[in-house]
């Protein structure tokens, strides 16, 4: 689950909610601790609180970024639409430096450390990663990072192709090619090693969107096994890519 922020949990339980209906599931909850340089997360207890009762059922916190916002300047037209069209201006780390990416990668790390949660994986905003920030993520105690495309382990420089299956809620004709390229992509991921589900926030505004979640759900699980993106990396180090069962991952 993308985006976990004090501002965005309440559709976050609406998708978890969904979920529920069809199935046990694992969740790997993606956590912003200062979402668009706003109200900081730590300071809300209750929603603190929240995610530690989710360690406890299972499930695990990643780093998702600082603030989920780019404000960096742009350099070419071609970042211009990368950067703001097509992630509506939210890759954060998609041109910092190693010394800026590093900052804010501890910063996260501090505070996760402070709660008592244990931390394993990074992702950033939009899936958007300069060169500094994967310079950055290697001098850390961090375990994985992962793209729209694979899963990266931090420690052996292993990586695991794996398209992640997201969907566009931003504009009608953006949730109809959502919809369509989910169903085109279910197919080309039935026997993969590792399904990843990457819900956001903003689907649960959308009836036919949280709809199409279950019915992904419900067929993947029947070959899957529902996994946080932690069990899985651990997995694949202790018994290598051949004899990892199916796993199934809310990404």
């Amino acid at each position: 689950m993308h985006d976990v922020t004090p501002v965005t949990w309440a559709a976050c339980r609406r998708l978890f909610d969904a979920l529920s209906e069809v199935g046990p599931y694992a969740a790997t909850l993606l956590v912003v601790p200062r979402y668009h340089t706003g109200v900081k997360a730590e300071d809300d207890r209750g929603f603190c609180s929240t995610l530690s009762g989710r360690l406890e059922r299972g499930d695990e916190l990643v780093l998702h970024g600082f603030t989920h916002h780019d404000d960096a300047p742009f350099c070419s037209p071609w970042q211009v639409m990368k950067r703001r069209l097509y992630t509506a201006g939210e890759g954060e780390f998609a041109t910092l430096s190693e010394a800026d990416a590093l900052a804010r990668i501890q910063l996260g790390m501090e505070w996760f450390t402070r709660e008592g949660w244990p931390l394993y994986g990074f992702v950033a905003p939009a899936w958007l990663m300069s060169a500094g920030t994967k310079r950055a993520l290697e001098k850390t105690s961090l375990s994985y990072t992962t793209t729209l495309g694979g899963i990266h382990f931090l420690k052996d420089g292993q990586s695991i192709a794996s398209q992640s299956l997201v969907f566009s809620s931003r504009s009608a004709w953006r949730r109809t090619a959502s919809h369509l390229w989910a169903d085109i992509l279910k197919e080309r991921l039935r026997k993969a090693p590792i399904v990843r589900l990457g819900l956001h926030p903003a689907d649960a505004a959308h009836p036919h969107m949280v709809a199409h979640w279950q019915r992904l759900f419900q067929e993947f699980q029947a070959t899957h096994h529902p996994v946080t993106k932690h069990g899985f990396v651990e997995n694949v180090l202790a018994r290598g890519n051949s004899s990892v069962t199916p796993a199934l991952a809310l990404d």
